[in-house]
């Protein structure tokens, strides 16, 4: 399949990572003002390569209208997320608990709690 490169003289985002999906929007000048279209679908990311100065981001070419012609220097470029991979389960980081009753009465637990916040990351 087909890739473009995108290159970046200043950094991205740094939760932009390889398999987020890449989209474009044309911007042109109205009254003074930029304005957009619908953003289109250019790819999955393959690559991410930070050369100090610039960054090249290499994307799969997916989106029906995504191409060298149409994806040009003034186009505003966005990423996204794959929720199902982002959120949808732990990821990396588990927890292990086991309570333990040392006195010779029995007793009862009646509830235990777990904090956990979503990261980016």
């Amino acid at each position: 399949m087909a890739s473009i490169n995108l290159t970046f003289n200043s950094p991205i985002n740094i939760s932009c990572k390889i398999g987020d999906t890449a989209y474009f929007v044309s911007t042109a000048s109205l009254g003074g003002f930029s304005v957009s279209s619908t953003p289109e679908l250019i790819g999955e990311i393959n690559s991410i390569i930070d050369g100090g100065s610039t960054t090249v981001v290499n994307v799969e070419l997916t989106g029906e209208n995504a191409n060298a012609d149409t994806v040009t220097a003034n186009s505003f470029i966005l990423f996204s997320k794959n929720n199902l991979i982002e959120i949808g389960s732990i990821k990396g980081y588990y927890a292990m608990a086991q309570f333990r009753n040392d006195s010779k009465s029995p007793a009862e637990l009646h509830a235990t709690t777990c904090n956990i916040e979503q990261s980016s990351e």
